[in-house]
């Protein structure tokens, strides 16, 4: 585990902002540009319709072609890309993103989270070799520019690490993650850096430092919407809502893994309107919050020795039904899905409350069997990321609602 002393002497958030200032300093966004990302999304998000997003995806289509150079031109790629996401269609965000290369921004914070967004998508996709050639790449590009970037190059380089480490933790490699993560948090801001690292923190059960990152990031998020800054903007799951978003359902995981279920359920509640706004009612990743809600209930019945089936059951049955769960007849081989790790979490803590009745026993068999087949995780089974336990050596599950990813 890092030492919790190096981890609190960090610089100083006036030497970090320096750094990130002079970093933009090279690149001045255009008004218009910044003007009709703000109104695409403001027409996309009023209605949350196939429609209002067409015509919002027209706005910063018009908008890009009218860019005369490639720094603007990349920001409002950016735009596109989470617009995409947001919508679902992850290739077609990943296929935006890629034209960034040709583009060849010489402002690197858009380089870099145009990198964090394809890395962030590929991981969603579950392509984690993908997403680990994305960071590798990148971090030889920066080390090629070091000069050039001066005291900015540690925040950027932090920032691609800690993405490294993220997909480190992704496939299990905890050893791995722990090495990417060294030096980040002399490093990091209120971004995804952060969350990433509190998110690796919180899997490896430093809760209390955990605690204190999410709240920081939660705290961090800037409220204005700045798009000339590209970390305000970001791309793809990695924008700067689903960091909040994000965090703040990290942190309600966290409490509940904690044994404080009234902050859980409040926290967590958070975060279910949060994302209800942000996506619509009817989007997946109301279906993550309401799985992690879920979880949460089981995990406080468990210790208190009570009951609340009912409950669980309904938050299982309406998490599934958003994350489009695929039938129970479906070979896990043939169902092709997104969020499987959710689902497979779903479906195994419904199908407990289904084995306990006995009338319903032969359905929450067939349930448990289907999650079981699911779960691909390498760091914990699926009977582990379930039975949450006090042990400080056992192990325990982190949802991460940007990339919709069980660690």
């Amino acid at each position: 585990m890092l030492n919790l002393a190096t981890k609190l002497s960090t610089r100083s958030p006036s030497s970090i902002r320096l750094c990130s200032t002079k970093l933009l300093d090279q690149f001045n966004s255009n008004p218009v540009a910044l003007q009709m990302i703000d109104y695409a999304f403001s027409l996309s998000r009023s209605q949350k319709t196939d429609e209002s997003y067409g015509q919002g995806l027209l706005v910063l289509e018009q908008c890009e072609s009218n860019q005369g150079d490639s720094n603007s031109k990349g920001l409002v790629v950016l735009a596109i890309s989470s617009l995409l996401s947001e919508r679902g269609n992850l290739v077609g965000a990943i296929e935006k993103l890629n034209t960034i290369n040709d583009l060849k921004p010489s402002c690197y914070p858009i380089r870099v989270a145009a990198i964090e967004a394809l890395a962030g998508l590929h991981l969603e996709l579950e392509e984690d070799d993908t997403s680990s050639v994305i960071a590798d790449d990148c971090l030889k590009d920066l080390d090629a520019n070091k000069p050039e970037l001066g005291c900015g190059f540690e925040l950027l380089d932090a920032r691609v690490r800690a993405l490294k480490g993220l997909i480190e933790l992704g496939r299990g490699n905890v050893d791995s993650s722990q090495t990417c993560f060294k030096g980040v948090e002399n490093n990091s801001g209120a971004g995804n850096d952060a969350l990433s690292y509190a998110e690796f923190l919180h899997a490896t059960r430093d809760l209390s430092t955990a605690k204190e990152l999410y709240q920081n990031v939660i705290k961090g998020i800037p409220e204005s919407k700045d798009y000339s800054d590209p970390y305000n903007l970001a791309a793809g799951n990695m924008a700067r809502e689903d960091i909040l978003m994000a965090a703040t359902c990290a942190l309600g995981q966290l409490e509940s893994h904690m044994g404080n279920f009234d902050d859980a359920e409040k926290i967590l509640t958070t975060a279910l309107t949060m994302t209800e706004e942000r996506f619509g009612s009817h989007h997946p990743k109301v279906g993550i919050i309401l799985t992690c809600i879920a979880l949460m209930f089981r995990h406080k019945a468990t210790l208190e020795r009570s009951s609340s089936l009912m409950v669980q059951e309904g938050l299982y049955r309406r998490a599934l039904e958003l994350l489009k769960a695929p039938q129970l007849e479906t070979e896990v081989e043939q169902a092709k899905v997104y969020r499987k790790d959710i689902i497979a979490l779903a479906r195994g803590g419904y199908a407990e409350t289904l084995c306990v009745q006995q009338n319903r026993k032969a359905v929450g068999e067939q349930m448990k069997n289907w999650a079981e087949a699911a779960w691909k995780n390498r760091r914990l089974s699926l009977s582990e990321a379930l039975d949450i336990s006090s042990d400080p050596c056992s192990k325990i599950p982190v949802i991460d609602a940007r990339i919709s990813r069980a660690f």
